[in-house]
């Protein structure tokens, strides 16, 4: 009889998990890394975000969509607006985005919507006239000195009324016509929320509620939590009850808070309606507050990394805060956001000659559920053939990394003429990783020509035998003792010594090397099946890894290197 319950229960469990997943878009967490998952199966975003105006007309969506396509994106990240979506109060029109989705359909693509409604980039600029024109009905933000700005005020009910409506709506339309197709794998909520020209709103209502005391939500999650806060919080949060000014203390950064408090609470209203209508991951994207700017040069409030807790408390059901990386420093940009309780999905990325290395970077790195350049359409061949040679890698690689998700097997390097090496510790071997041009023998290393950035994801397929899938990248192996025992040398353009030492080779060596080391059987360069399987394209040994001293891709190349080592 037990057995008999037992076996039940199980088929209980198999019943409820099939009919729960129905192929709709979802995150499934495997320790800390976080897979989208479409149709059942485990889903790498490699994308592309159009620019703002590329899916105005059906003419440009017929246009761009499969031009997108044969650049090897498997997903098009599409501004949905809210001016061209009801133009009329109460009345949609919703050519644009059927088309896009048919498009898509017929190119193989994935999309992602981004619902730019009461604020793009801070401002409503994509609200449609009807808004914009009733500042009575739809309130703006106001300034310190009572200057009205083009900002709808999150502490308006009939601005949020009116922008969940619209995108319930939306919504409700991707069920009813992609709900059993699902070509659309997720939604953007809003665009790079932020308050400028100030840190926070100065209406009256909002100076009510900011003299008046924090929700109690907040402070309870904020003592909850106070161990794990971002520092930037923690060294702010008094935990005590009062005003703003009594938990946080005066200036710009607790203006911040408060606003961030409540655009994280609005948001979260859009995704509690949006998901009762159809259920698939919500996440929200950041402008970085960078180059040393304040709250209101930037755009205060935002998702960003040192309001991550403010964020989760007044939004738990979005699923993502996401970073668009433009600034200088992308592997530091990228650590901020690739946190145990937020996985790494990067929207907007500069489209430039260093996109194909930032992806393999941030996926081999963080384990990133995809990359996206922004305007990818109008980018020169020179720029977009970086990320098509990338993500041909990372298609490649997509079976692997699922297969070694949370095994702590792989990583990502990524350099440049400034940050020039890593040292990767993998249990008794050490991995030397650099950037090509360190080797002495390419001219450009030292013809004053700017080093573009080489990166590459690492993968340790069973002991001793690794991928190097990049570009512009060098990697030795040594043994942790032999790696102690190493000198530094310089080399000449022809791989020897730089230049003679005077040393006759009668004197003893300093001290005796001791232990092992570790020596490369080959590398060759292979390509990977759907299944995960490699398969041989041709040899690297001799001149191409320096004798068996490394394994390396030049600059301007994209591939993969089966290493396979031993020790002697």
């Amino acid at each position: 009889m037990r057995n008999y319950f037992f076996t039940l229960f199980i088929l209980l469990l198999i019943f409820t998990d099939s009919w729960a997943d129905d192929g709709r878009p979802h995150l499934v967490r495997h320790g800390e890394s976080v897979r989208l998952v479409v149709d059942g199966r485990p889903m790498l975003v490699l994308g592309g975000e159009l620019s703002n105006s590329a899916a105005t007309c059906t003419a440009d969506i017929d246009e761009v969509l499969p031009r997108m396509a044969a650049l090897g994106l498997n997903t098009v990240l599409v501004p949905a607006q809210w001016d061209l979506l009801e133009p009329t109060e109460g009345q949609y029109d919703y050519t644009l985005i059927d088309r896009t989705i048919i498009k898509a359909r017929e190119t193989g693509l994935k999309v992602i919507f981004l619902w730019f409604g009461a604020w793009k980039n801070s401002m409503s600029c994509y609200a449609p006239a009807w808004v914009k024109t009733d500042t009575k009905r739809f309130p703006r933000s106001i300034t310190a000195s009572g200057k009205p700005l083009e900002i709808a005020s999150v502490f308006s009910d009939q601005v949020l009324e009116a922008d969940k409506r619209a995108f319930c709506h939306l919504m409700q339309h991707i069920a009813d016509t992609d709900g059993s197709h699902h070509t659309v794998v997720m939604v953007q909520v809003e665009n790079e929320i932020g308050m400028l020209e100030d840190a926070r709103d100065h209406s009256s209502a909002a100076n009510k509620l900011f003299e008046g005391r924090v929700p109690i939500e907040l402070t309870r999650y904020l003592r909850a939590n106070k161990s794990v806060l971002h520092e930037h919080l923690r060294t702010r949060f008094t935990g005590k009850d009062g005003t703003w000014t009594e938990v946080f203390g005066p200036g710009l950064f607790t203006d911040e808070i408060f606003m961030a408090y409540h655009y994280a609470c609005y948001v979260n209203q859009l995704a509690a309606a949006a998901r009762q209508t159809y259920d698939i991951p919500l996440y929200v994207n950041a402008a970085m507050n960078s180059r040393g700017r304040q709250p209101g040069e930037y755009p205060s409030a935002g998702p960003l990394a040192h309001l991550k807790d403010i964020w989760h408390c007044g939004a738990p059901l979005i699923d993502i805060l996401a970073p668009d990386i433009y600034d200088t420093g992308f592997k530091g940009w990228a650590a901020q956001y690739a946190l145990p309780d937020n996985p790494l999905f990067i929207p907007e990325s500069r489209c430039c000659v260093n996109s194909g290395v930032r992806a393999l970077y941030a996926i081999g790195e963080h384990d990133a559920m995809g990359f996206s350049p922004f305007a990818i359409d109008q980018a020169p061949a020179e720029e977009t053939q970086h990320v098509t040679q990338a993500y041909s890698l990372l298609r490649q690689l997509s079976p692997l990394v699922d297969r070694l998700t949370g095994k702590q097997a792989q990583w990502g390097v990524l350099f440049d003429q400034e940050d020039r090496e890593r040292i990767i510790t993998d249990g008794d071997l050490t991995l030397t990783c650099r950037h090509y041009f360190t080797l002495p023998w390419d001219p450009r290393a030292t013809d004053g020509t700017p080093w573009p950035e080489g990166g590459a994801v690492i993968l340790r397929l069973a002991k001793d035998e690794y991928l190097i899938a990049g570009n512009g990248v060098v990697v030795t192996f040594q043994t942790t003792t032999e790696k102690q025992q190493s000198e530094a040398k310089t080399l000449g353009e022809d791989g020897f010594a730089d230049s003679g030492a005077g040393n006759s080779g009668n004197q003893p060596p300093a001290s005796h090397f001791k232990g092992k080391r570790t020596g490369i059987v080959h590398v060759d360069e292979v390509e990977v099946d759907e299944k995960g399987s490699l398969h041989y394209l041709r040899r690297h040994n001799g001149d191409q890894d320096h004798q068996g001293r490394h394994a390396r891709i030049s600059v301007g190349d994209y591939k993969i290197l089966h290493v396979k080592l031993y020790e002697y």
